[in-house]
């Protein structure tokens, strides 16, 4: 249970008219920051919280596993990611 997905009915898109992602859930619409967007790409269900921040990583500087870790606990509260 530590490798995130997004949660069923959940996507991330590129809205061309708000020139930024947002993320279309059964709750309604999202416009995540570009790191949640960052975050949001890796969650495929097979990398895990520090696989996440190791490839966060190798882009950008001073990322930690603590981070991201609190950045998806409020996107799974949300529903927007879940544990598999």
């Amino acid at each position: 249970m530590d490798r995130p997905v997004l949660g069923r009915g959940v996507r991330l898109i590129y809205d061309k008219t708000r020139q930024t992602h947002v993320v279309l859930h059964p709750e309604g619409v999202l416009v995540p920051n570009r790191t949640a967007v960052s975050v949001l790409e890796l969650c495929d269900g097979a990398m895990t919280v520090p696989g996440i921040a190791e490839a966060l990583g190798a882009t950008y500087a001073g990322v930690r596993e603590e981070e991201v870790g609190a950045v998806l606990t409020r996107l799974a509260e949300n529903g927007v990611v879940r544990w598999t």
